[in-house]
Protein backbone atom coordinates (compact mmCIF):
# COMPACT_ATOMS: atom_id res chain seq x y z
CA UNK A 1 0.00 0.00 0.00
CA UNK A 2 1.24 3.71 -0.89
CA UNK A 3 0.94 5.81 1.71
CA UNK A 4 -0.50 8.49 0.11
CA UNK A 5 -3.34 6.60 -1.84
CA UNK A 6 -4.14 2.58 -2.47
CA UNK A 7 -2.58 0.97 -5.79
CA UNK A 8 -3.21 3.50 -8.81
CA UNK A 9 -5.41 1.41 -11.04
CA UNK A 10 -3.57 0.08 -14.27
CA UNK A 11 -5.66 0.77 -17.65
CA UNK A 12 -8.07 -1.47 -19.27
CA UNK A 13 -6.95 -4.39 -21.49
CA UNK A 14 -6.43 -2.63 -25.07
CA UNK A 15 -8.52 -3.09 -27.81
CA UNK A 16 -7.69 -5.90 -29.48
CA UNK A 17 -6.28 -4.25 -32.70
CA UNK A 18 -3.86 -2.31 -30.63
CA UNK A 19 -3.22 -5.78 -29.27
CA UNK A 20 -2.35 -7.24 -32.58
CA UNK A 21 -0.37 -3.97 -33.17
CA UNK A 22 2.07 -4.39 -30.60
CA UNK A 23 2.69 -8.20 -31.33
CA UNK A 24 3.40 -6.87 -34.77
CA UNK A 25 6.21 -5.08 -33.42
CA UNK A 26 7.27 -7.51 -30.78
CA UNK A 27 10.46 -9.30 -32.78
CA UNK A 28 12.31 -6.38 -31.77
CA UNK A 29 13.49 -6.15 -35.34
CA UNK A 30 14.18 -2.90 -37.02
CA UNK A 31 11.22 -2.53 -39.78
CA UNK A 32 10.00 0.06 -42.07
CA UNK A 33 7.09 1.17 -39.89
CA UNK A 34 9.59 2.42 -37.26
CA UNK A 35 11.71 3.80 -39.80
CA UNK A 36 14.38 1.10 -39.06
CA UNK A 37 14.25 1.89 -35.41
CA UNK A 38 13.88 -0.12 -32.34
CA UNK A 39 10.19 0.14 -31.42
CA UNK A 40 9.48 0.16 -27.41
CA UNK A 41 6.77 0.18 -25.77
CA UNK A 42 6.40 1.38 -22.50
CA UNK A 43 4.00 2.13 -19.67
CA UNK A 44 3.71 4.85 -16.54
CA UNK A 45 2.85 7.77 -18.54
CA UNK A 46 0.33 9.81 -16.66
CA UNK A 47 -2.68 10.16 -17.52
CA UNK A 48 -3.92 13.92 -18.72
CA UNK A 49 -5.12 14.58 -15.47
CA UNK A 50 -2.33 15.01 -14.03
CA UNK A 51 -1.18 17.76 -16.01
CA UNK A 52 2.87 18.32 -14.79
CA UNK A 53 3.73 15.05 -14.48
CA UNK A 54 2.29 14.24 -18.40
CA UNK A 55 4.33 17.31 -19.35
CA UNK A 56 7.55 16.12 -17.64
CA UNK A 57 7.26 12.53 -18.70
CA UNK A 58 6.34 13.79 -22.22
CA UNK A 59 9.23 16.04 -22.66
CA UNK A 60 11.70 13.50 -21.68
CA UNK A 61 10.25 11.19 -24.41
CA UNK A 62 10.78 13.62 -26.62
CA UNK A 63 14.44 14.53 -25.58
CA UNK A 64 15.49 11.08 -25.21
CA UNK A 65 14.51 10.06 -28.95
CA UNK A 66 16.40 13.35 -29.89
CA UNK A 67 19.69 11.50 -27.94
CA UNK A 68 18.68 7.96 -29.36
CA UNK A 69 17.10 8.34 -32.91
CA UNK A 70 17.61 4.30 -33.16
CA UNK A 71 14.70 4.11 -30.79
CA UNK A 72 11.22 4.96 -30.98
CA UNK A 73 9.51 4.70 -27.71
CA UNK A 74 5.87 4.58 -27.50
CA UNK A 75 4.16 5.31 -24.09
CA UNK A 76 1.44 4.00 -22.63
CA UNK A 77 -1.32 5.23 -19.84
CA UNK A 78 -1.17 2.83 -16.59
CA UNK A 79 1.06 0.83 -14.60
CA UNK A 80 1.46 -2.63 -13.56
CA UNK A 81 -2.27 -4.51 -12.42
CA UNK A 82 -1.97 -8.03 -11.29
CA UNK A 83 -5.40 -8.79 -12.54
CA UNK A 84 -4.98 -8.14 -16.44
CA UNK A 85 -1.19 -8.77 -16.39
CA UNK A 86 -1.05 -12.56 -17.03
CA UNK A 87 -3.90 -12.10 -19.97
CA UNK A 88 -2.00 -9.03 -21.29
CA UNK A 89 1.25 -11.08 -21.47
CA UNK A 90 -0.49 -13.79 -22.89
CA UNK A 91 -2.31 -12.14 -25.49
CA UNK A 92 0.41 -10.06 -26.47
CA UNK A 93 -0.40 -6.78 -24.98
CA UNK A 94 1.81 -6.39 -22.10
CA UNK A 95 4.06 -3.37 -22.78
CA UNK A 96 7.93 -3.95 -23.22
CA UNK A 97 8.87 -2.04 -20.04
CA UNK A 98 6.42 -2.21 -17.64
CA UNK A 99 6.41 -0.39 -14.32
CA UNK A 100 6.10 -2.88 -11.06
CA UNK A 101 5.62 -2.05 -7.44
CA UNK A 102 8.09 -3.67 -4.89
CA UNK A 103 4.95 -6.20 -3.73
CA UNK A 104 4.96 -7.26 -7.26
CA UNK A 105 8.37 -8.67 -8.51
CA UNK A 106 8.73 -12.17 -6.20
CA UNK A 107 5.50 -13.44 -7.89
CA UNK A 108 6.24 -12.50 -11.38
CA UNK A 109 9.91 -13.99 -11.18
CA UNK A 110 8.71 -17.12 -9.81
CA UNK A 111 6.18 -17.28 -12.49
CA UNK A 112 8.23 -16.58 -15.33
CA UNK A 113 6.79 -13.65 -16.19
CA UNK A 114 10.00 -11.26 -16.87
CA UNK A 115 12.75 -11.15 -18.29
CA UNK A 116 16.45 -12.43 -16.67
CA UNK A 117 18.35 -9.09 -17.53
CA UNK A 118 21.25 -10.15 -15.52
CA UNK A 119 24.07 -9.56 -18.27
CA UNK A 120 22.45 -6.39 -19.48
CA UNK A 121 22.40 -4.72 -16.09
CA UNK A 122 26.25 -5.18 -16.17
CA UNK A 123 26.20 -1.83 -18.65
CA UNK A 124 23.62 -0.10 -16.51
CA UNK A 125 25.21 3.18 -15.61
CA UNK A 126 25.45 3.19 -12.16
CA UNK A 127 23.36 0.19 -11.08
CA UNK A 128 26.19 -0.48 -9.30
CA UNK A 129 25.05 2.93 -6.95
CA UNK A 130 21.46 1.31 -5.93
CA UNK A 131 21.25 0.53 -2.57
CA UNK A 132 21.33 -2.88 -2.55
CA UNK A 133 18.17 -3.79 -0.47
CA UNK A 134 16.15 -1.99 -3.07
CA UNK A 135 18.21 -4.39 -6.02
CA UNK A 136 17.43 -6.84 -4.15
CA UNK A 137 13.19 -6.64 -4.46
CA UNK A 138 14.19 -7.28 -8.02
CA UNK A 139 16.48 -10.48 -7.99
CA UNK A 140 15.97 -14.06 -7.21
CA UNK A 141 18.57 -16.65 -7.13
CA UNK A 142 21.54 -14.52 -8.57
CA UNK A 143 20.12 -13.26 -10.96
CA UNK A 144 18.04 -9.72 -12.01
CA UNK A 145 15.25 -9.05 -13.19
CA UNK A 146 14.52 -5.56 -13.04
CA UNK A 147 15.63 -2.07 -11.55
CA UNK A 148 14.28 0.09 -8.81
CA UNK A 149 13.58 3.53 -9.98
CA UNK A 150 11.74 4.94 -6.80
CA UNK A 151 11.46 4.05 -3.02
CA UNK A 152 9.25 5.02 0.18
CA UNK A 153 10.28 4.22 3.76
CA UNK A 154 7.89 4.83 6.75
CA UNK A 155 9.28 7.05 9.65
CA UNK A 156 7.78 9.49 12.51
CA UNK A 157 5.97 12.89 11.00
CA UNK A 158 5.70 15.06 13.65
CA UNK A 159 4.32 18.70 14.50
CA UNK A 160 7.16 20.88 15.09
CA UNK A 161 4.98 23.61 16.25
CA UNK A 162 2.90 20.90 18.50
CA UNK A 163 6.44 20.23 19.90
CA UNK A 164 7.49 23.42 20.93
CA UNK A 165 3.88 24.15 22.17
CA UNK A 166 4.26 20.90 24.50
CA UNK A 167 7.72 22.23 25.47
CA UNK A 168 9.42 19.30 23.66
CA UNK A 169 12.94 20.02 21.36
CA UNK A 170 11.48 20.01 17.58
CA UNK A 171 15.14 19.12 17.02
CA UNK A 172 15.54 16.15 18.59
CA UNK A 173 12.22 13.94 17.97
CA UNK A 174 11.95 10.49 19.71
CA UNK A 175 14.00 7.78 18.40
CA UNK A 176 12.37 4.83 20.50
CA UNK A 177 8.67 3.93 20.76
CA UNK A 178 9.11 4.58 24.78
CA UNK A 179 10.46 8.23 23.88
CA UNK A 180 6.89 8.42 21.38
CA UNK A 181 5.37 7.89 24.45
CA UNK A 182 6.62 10.10 26.78
CA UNK A 183 6.32 12.72 24.42
CA UNK A 184 2.61 11.98 23.26
CA UNK A 185 1.81 12.44 26.98
CA UNK A 186 3.19 15.59 27.51
CA UNK A 187 1.34 16.72 23.93
CA UNK A 188 -1.88 15.07 25.41
CA UNK A 189 -1.16 16.99 28.93
CA UNK A 190 -1.38 20.52 27.28
CA UNK A 191 -5.50 20.06 28.09
CA UNK A 192 -6.62 21.96 24.29
CA UNK A 193 -7.57 18.62 22.67
CA UNK A 194 -4.48 18.10 20.98
CA UNK A 195 -3.84 14.44 20.58
CA UNK A 196 -0.27 13.30 21.16
CA UNK A 197 0.19 10.30 18.71
CA UNK A 198 -2.97 8.78 16.13
CA UNK A 199 -2.69 5.14 14.46
CA UNK A 200 -4.46 3.65 11.58
CA UNK A 201 -7.16 0.86 12.81
CA UNK A 202 -9.67 0.56 9.71
CA UNK A 203 -9.77 0.23 5.72
CA UNK A 204 -6.87 -2.61 6.08
CA UNK A 205 -4.50 0.64 7.41
CA UNK A 206 -4.75 -0.56 10.63
CA UNK A 207 -2.83 -4.00 9.44
CA UNK A 208 -0.40 -2.02 7.59
CA UNK A 209 0.88 -0.17 10.25
CA UNK A 210 0.69 -2.99 12.88
CA UNK A 211 3.44 -4.35 9.79
CA UNK A 212 5.29 -1.22 9.96
CA UNK A 213 5.34 -1.49 13.79
CA UNK A 214 6.61 -5.34 13.97
CA UNK A 215 9.24 -4.04 11.54
CA UNK A 216 10.29 -1.51 13.75
CA UNK A 217 10.89 -4.36 16.34
CA UNK A 218 12.95 -6.38 13.92
CA UNK A 219 9.66 -8.65 13.50
CA UNK A 220 7.78 -9.50 10.50
CA UNK A 221 4.18 -10.44 9.73
CA UNK A 222 5.21 -14.03 7.67
CA UNK A 223 7.97 -16.23 6.99
CA UNK A 224 8.69 -18.92 4.34
CA UNK A 225 8.23 -22.34 5.69
CA UNK A 226 9.97 -25.17 3.63
CA UNK A 227 8.01 -24.24 0.25
CA UNK A 228 5.23 -22.33 2.37
CA UNK A 229 4.13 -18.97 3.87
CA UNK A 230 2.96 -18.93 7.83
CA UNK A 231 2.44 -15.60 9.93
CA UNK A 232 4.93 -14.91 12.04
CA UNK A 233 3.36 -12.42 14.21
CA UNK A 234 2.24 -14.14 17.26
CA UNK A 235 5.19 -13.57 19.53
CA UNK A 236 6.86 -11.71 21.99
CA UNK A 237 7.29 -8.76 19.76
CA UNK A 238 3.91 -8.86 18.28
CA UNK A 239 2.37 -8.74 22.09
CA UNK A 240 4.56 -5.84 22.85
CA UNK A 241 3.46 -3.26 19.88
CA UNK A 242 0.26 -4.47 21.14
CA UNK A 243 0.93 -3.79 24.90
CA UNK A 244 2.84 -0.56 23.56
CA UNK A 245 -0.16 0.96 21.95
CA UNK A 246 -2.55 -0.09 24.76
CA UNK A 247 -0.73 1.64 27.45
CA UNK A 248 -0.62 4.63 25.31
CA UNK A 249 -4.34 4.83 24.50
CA UNK A 250 -5.72 3.89 28.11
CA UNK A 251 -2.69 4.23 30.65
CA UNK A 252 -1.70 8.03 29.04
CA UNK A 253 -4.72 8.59 27.30
CA UNK A 254 -2.61 10.55 24.64
CA UNK A 255 -4.21 8.88 21.48
CA UNK A 256 -7.48 10.34 22.10
CA UNK A 257 -11.00 9.00 22.73
CA UNK A 258 -11.85 9.29 18.93
CA UNK A 259 -10.53 5.59 17.12
CA UNK A 260 -11.54 3.65 13.93
CA UNK A 261 -8.84 6.37 12.11
CA UNK A 262 -7.60 5.95 8.77
CA UNK A 263 -5.21 8.08 6.85
CA UNK A 264 -7.48 10.82 5.57
CA UNK A 265 -8.48 11.84 9.15
CA UNK A 266 -4.80 11.56 10.86
CA UNK A 267 -3.49 13.83 8.32
CA UNK A 268 -6.75 16.52 8.75
CA UNK A 269 -5.80 16.25 12.54
CA UNK A 270 -2.16 16.77 11.68
CA UNK A 271 -2.93 19.69 9.27
CA UNK A 272 -5.79 21.17 11.39
CA UNK A 273 -2.52 21.49 14.18
CA UNK A 274 -4.35 19.22 16.45
CA UNK A 275 -2.10 15.87 16.78
CA UNK A 276 1.37 15.16 17.59
CA UNK A 277 2.60 12.76 15.62
CA UNK A 278 2.26 9.35 13.65
CA UNK A 279 4.22 7.27 11.14
CA UNK A 280 4.06 8.41 8.13
CA UNK A 281 6.29 8.35 4.42
CA UNK A 282 7.62 11.52 3.44
CA UNK A 283 4.71 11.98 0.78
CA UNK A 284 2.50 12.77 3.12
CA UNK A 285 4.29 16.57 3.81
CA UNK A 286 2.93 17.78 0.84
CA UNK A 287 -0.36 16.53 1.30
CA UNK A 288 -0.50 17.87 4.28
CA UNK A 289 0.46 21.46 2.98
CA UNK A 290 -1.64 21.00 -0.25
CA UNK A 291 -4.90 19.91 0.95
CA UNK A 292 -5.20 20.29 4.39
CA UNK A 293 -3.65 23.95 4.26
CA UNK A 294 -0.02 23.36 6.32
CA UNK A 295 3.31 24.76 6.49
CA UNK A 296 6.56 23.22 5.53
CA UNK A 297 8.10 24.43 8.11
CA UNK A 298 5.92 23.30 10.85
CA UNK A 299 6.53 19.61 10.34
CA UNK A 300 9.43 17.45 11.04
CA UNK A 301 9.89 13.73 9.36
CA UNK A 302 12.50 11.14 11.57
CA UNK A 303 13.47 7.64 11.71
CA UNK A 304 11.20 4.90 12.60
CA UNK A 305 11.19 4.61 16.58
CA UNK A 306 13.65 1.85 17.64
CA UNK A 307 15.10 1.51 14.50
CA UNK A 308 15.24 -2.07 14.17
CA UNK A 309 14.05 -2.27 10.81
CA UNK A 310 10.85 -0.03 8.46
CA UNK A 311 8.37 -1.57 5.64
CA UNK A 312 9.43 0.32 2.76
CA UNK A 313 7.44 0.08 -0.79
CA UNK A 314 8.38 1.71 -4.55
CA UNK A 315 8.22 1.31 -8.10
CA UNK A 316 10.71 0.06 -10.62
CA UNK A 317 10.42 -1.19 -14.01
CA UNK A 318 11.07 -5.04 -15.87
CA UNK A 319 11.26 -6.61 -19.16
CA UNK A 320 8.70 -8.14 -20.72
CA UNK A 321 9.84 -11.97 -21.00
CA UNK A 322 9.30 -12.43 -24.54
CA UNK A 323 11.40 -8.97 -25.43
CA UNK A 324 14.49 -9.77 -27.74
CA UNK A 325 17.88 -8.62 -26.98
CA UNK A 326 17.36 -5.64 -28.90
CA UNK A 327 14.44 -4.39 -26.95
CA UNK A 328 15.82 -4.94 -23.70
CA UNK A 329 19.19 -3.39 -24.20
CA UNK A 330 16.78 -0.01 -25.54
CA UNK A 331 14.36 -0.80 -22.40
CA UNK A 332 17.26 -0.35 -19.95
CA UNK A 333 18.72 2.64 -21.71
CA UNK A 334 15.37 4.59 -21.55
CA UNK A 335 14.81 3.54 -17.70
CA UNK A 336 18.39 4.75 -16.70
CA UNK A 337 18.26 7.56 -18.67
CA UNK A 338 15.03 8.84 -17.38
CA UNK A 339 15.20 7.33 -13.79
CA UNK A 340 18.65 6.71 -12.78
CA UNK A 341 20.43 9.21 -14.06
CA UNK A 342 22.52 11.24 -11.88
CA UNK A 343 23.72 13.54 -14.32
CA UNK A 344 19.53 14.74 -14.69
CA UNK A 345 19.64 15.56 -11.11
CA UNK A 346 20.16 19.84 -11.26
CA UNK A 347 17.77 19.82 -14.55
CA UNK A 348 15.15 18.12 -13.10
CA UNK A 349 15.01 19.85 -9.51
CA UNK A 350 15.14 23.43 -11.32
CA UNK A 351 12.33 22.23 -13.25
CA UNK A 352 10.08 20.88 -10.41
CA UNK A 353 11.16 24.26 -9.06
CA UNK A 354 10.38 26.52 -11.80
CA UNK A 355 6.36 25.28 -11.59
CA UNK A 356 6.58 25.76 -8.11
CA UNK A 357 7.20 21.81 -6.92
CA UNK A 358 9.00 21.77 -3.52
CA UNK A 359 12.48 20.74 -3.25
CA UNK A 360 13.70 19.52 -0.14
CA UNK A 361 11.59 16.78 0.78
CA UNK A 362 12.85 13.00 0.47
CA UNK A 363 10.56 12.81 -2.62
CA UNK A 364 10.37 13.00 -6.29
CA UNK A 365 12.02 14.47 -8.46
CA UNK A 366 14.86 13.29 -6.13
CA UNK A 367 14.85 9.61 -5.96
CA UNK A 368 16.56 8.34 -2.63
CA UNK A 369 17.74 5.00 -4.24
CA UNK A 370 21.52 5.88 -4.06
CA UNK A 371 24.06 5.40 -1.99
CA UNK A 372 27.91 6.54 -1.73
CA UNK A 373 29.33 9.45 -4.32
CA UNK A 374 25.98 9.85 -6.24
CA UNK A 375 23.99 9.91 -3.00
CA UNK A 376 26.37 12.75 -2.05
CA UNK A 377 25.88 14.71 -5.37
CA UNK A 378 22.04 14.32 -5.39
CA UNK A 379 21.70 16.01 -1.62
CA UNK A 380 24.12 19.08 -1.99
CA UNK A 381 22.08 19.75 -5.55
CA UNK A 382 18.88 19.01 -3.65
CA UNK A 383 20.17 21.28 -0.58
CA UNK A 384 21.41 24.18 -2.75
CA UNK A 385 17.69 24.26 -4.67
CA UNK A 386 15.54 23.43 -1.95
CA UNK A 387 12.43 25.44 -1.25
CA UNK A 388 11.59 23.78 1.97
CA UNK A 389 13.79 23.60 5.24
CA UNK A 390 15.63 20.20 4.48
CA UNK A 391 17.06 20.46 8.32
CA UNK A 392 13.52 19.38 9.06
CA UNK A 393 13.63 16.22 7.62
CA UNK A 394 17.45 15.36 8.40
CA UNK A 395 16.97 12.84 10.88
CA UNK A 396 14.77 11.29 8.41
CA UNK A 397 17.05 10.61 5.85
CA UNK A 398 20.36 10.48 8.17
CA UNK A 399 18.27 6.99 9.15
CA UNK A 400 18.53 5.63 5.53
CA UNK A 401 22.00 3.63 5.67
CA UNK A 402 21.36 2.15 9.18
CA UNK A 403 17.87 1.07 9.09
CA UNK A 404 16.57 -2.21 7.45
CA UNK A 405 14.04 -2.10 5.02
CA UNK A 406 11.42 -4.88 4.18
CA UNK A 407 8.56 -5.21 1.91
CA UNK A 408 4.96 -5.91 2.72
CA UNK A 409 3.91 -9.78 3.19
CA UNK A 410 2.91 -11.84 0.57
CA UNK A 411 -1.37 -11.45 0.24
CA UNK A 412 -0.64 -7.82 1.86
CA UNK A 413 -4.13 -6.35 1.64
CA UNK A 414 -6.05 -9.92 2.90
CA UNK A 415 -3.64 -9.78 5.66
CA UNK A 416 -4.04 -6.16 6.48
CA UNK A 417 -8.25 -6.81 6.44
CA UNK A 418 -7.45 -9.49 9.32
CA UNK A 419 -5.05 -7.43 11.23
CA UNK A 420 -7.42 -4.49 11.02
CA UNK A 421 -9.14 -6.29 13.66
CA UNK A 422 -6.34 -6.68 15.94
CA UNK A 423 -5.40 -2.92 16.38
CA UNK A 424 -9.62 -1.99 16.63
CA UNK A 425 -9.80 -4.33 19.50
CA UNK A 426 -6.60 -2.65 21.55
CA UNK A 427 -7.40 0.70 20.66
CA UNK A 428 -11.30 0.40 21.37
CA UNK A 429 -11.39 -1.98 23.99
CA UNK A 430 -9.04 -1.51 27.74
CA UNK A 431 -9.35 -5.24 28.55
CA UNK A 432 -8.38 -6.56 25.02
CA UNK A 433 -6.65 -9.97 25.65
CA UNK A 434 -3.25 -9.39 23.60
CA UNK A 435 -2.54 -13.12 23.26
CA UNK A 436 -6.14 -13.85 22.47
CA UNK A 437 -6.36 -11.74 19.53
CA UNK A 438 -3.00 -12.44 18.12
CA UNK A 439 -3.76 -16.34 18.22
CA UNK A 440 -7.06 -15.77 16.77
CA UNK A 441 -5.72 -13.04 13.92
CA UNK A 442 -2.74 -16.02 13.12
CA UNK A 443 -5.34 -18.77 12.81
CA UNK A 444 -7.06 -16.10 10.04
CA UNK A 445 -3.78 -15.34 8.68
CA UNK A 446 -2.51 -18.64 7.84
CA UNK A 447 -5.05 -19.87 5.07
CA UNK A 448 -4.77 -16.62 3.53
CA UNK A 449 -0.68 -17.25 3.13
CA UNK A 450 -1.20 -20.43 2.00
CA UNK A 451 -2.93 -19.47 -1.22
CA UNK A 452 0.63 -18.07 -2.13
CA UNK A 453 2.03 -19.98 -4.90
Amino acid sequence: MNTSTVRRAAGLLLVSSLGLATVACSSGTPDASTGGKVALTVNGQPPQTQAFDRKIFDEDVAEFEAANPDIDLQPKEGFMDPKTFSAKLAGGQLEDVFYAYFTDPANLIARKQAADITEYVKDVPHYADIQQNLKDVFSADGKVYGVPTANYSMGLLYSRAVFTKAGLNPDSPPKTWDEVAVAAKKIADLGDGTVGFAEYSKSNQGGWHFTTWMYSQGGRIAKKDGDKWVADFNDDKGKAVLNHLKKMRWENNSMGEKQLLELADVQQMMGAGQLGMYLAAPDNVPTLVNQFKGKYEDYGLAGIPDGKGTLIGGEGYMINPKATPEKIKAGLKWVQWKYLNPDRIEKNLQRYKAEGQPIGLPVPPVADIWTGATRDKQNQLKDANATVPVANFKAYVDSFESIKGAIEPPNAQQVYAILDNVMQAVLTNKDADVSQLLSDAEAKVNPVLAQVK
